[in-house]
């Protein structure tokens, strides 16, 4: 039977590396929407285009690194450094994005200056799929594997 662990720190660590991959070609391009406009309106809501390259990277490179340390502290990647400051990132990633998922839809709802367009999205997309992700990577570090270590 496989480690439940294992199969959700797989796929939280996978589904942010392909969310920090799409960032970071969000510096060359608005794919896969056609225009910088569109992008400025689905993404991001408000503005008219992609944010700053610097932008785009920073958060390519902190979804890089918030993969990585959930798929370490779920066995799906080599582990590299002190279990406890591992299990502290895992532990921090999932603050963040249960933060973003569950505070959303208050802070960007009706009441925000963002496009409908991007409202919508992020209720039906974007913040559901950060309380998922959270979740997944508090189980991870939770039931991971800083745990069997000490």
């Amino acid at each position: 039977m496989a480690d439940p662990v294992r199969v959700v720190g797989g796929a939280v660590s996978a589904a942010l590396a392909a969310a920090g991959a799409l960032h970071a070609v969000w510096v060359v391009t608005p794919w896969p929407l056609r225009t910088p406009e569109e992008f400025a309106d689905v993404v991001v809501g408000t503005g008219d285009g992609v944010p700053p390259a610097g932008a785009c990277l920073a958060v390519a490179g902190l979804l890089g690194a918030a993969s990585y340390l959930v798929g370490a502290e779920a066995r799906v990647l080599p582990r590299v450094g002190p279990p406890a400051v591992r299990r502290a990132g895992v532990l921090a990633v999932a603050g963040v994005l249960l933060a973003r998922g569950v505070a959303g839809p208050v802070v960007f709802g009706r009441v925000s200056e963002r496009t409908e367009r991007f409202r919508r999205q992020n209720l039906r997309y974007y913040s559901p799929l950060c309380t998922a992700l959270g979740a997944g990577a508090a189980a991870v570090a939770w039931r991971g594997s800083s745990a069997t270590e000490r």
